[in-house]
């Protein structure tokens, strides 16, 4: 009986402690675009979050720019709230608008993420951005969700 009663007790054990590592429960804790960016970054104030849907509607997550005073970088980051724990195709764009006018663009988007794509990083003190974030559907055929801003903003 007592062997029974300890082998219950280390496998109750082992449970918990597999439910502490398990990735899938990280998730519940969430992922936030300043943890993802980084230390000293925060969201943009005005208008620094949109929504990331399909055609249909549909949000599959959020992009998000943030700004980094002391180092003048933007960051963005796209943040999935659908198909969170499967690779899907998901993008996070940083453009960044020069004084002579010109466009400077950085995308991550070569992977399928389970969870977020970025961060995205780029120096933009004193100069306009446009972000941008895609997350796609599981299936081939599928809706792709995409959102952002695609005028300058932000331009201080």
């Amino acid at each position: 009986m007592r062997r029974s009663a300890s082998t219950v007790v280390v496998a109750a054990a082992l449970a918990v402690g597999g439910l502490v590592a398990n990735p899938a429960y990280a998730i519940s804790a969430g992922y936030t675009p300043e943890g993802v960016c980084g230390s000293g970054f925060g969201r943009v104030a005005h208008d620094g979050s949109r929504a990331v849907k399909t055609p249909s509607g549909q949000v599959f997550g959020r992009v998000y720019l943030l700004y980094n005073r002391s180092t003048g970088q933007n960051c963005v980051v796209t943040i999935k709230s659908a198909y969170v724990g499967t690779p899907t195709r998901t993008s996070a764009q940083l453009m960044v608008r020069l004084p002579n006018g010109r466009t400077v663009e950085k995308i991550d988007h070569l992977k399928k993420y389970k969870y977020y794509a970025g961060p995205v990083k780029l120096n933009a003190k004193g100069k306009c951005v446009k972000y941008y974030g895609t997350v796609a559907d599981t299936r081939v055929d599928g809706e792709i969700a995409s959102g952002g801003r695609l005028t300058w903003g932000n331009c201080k």
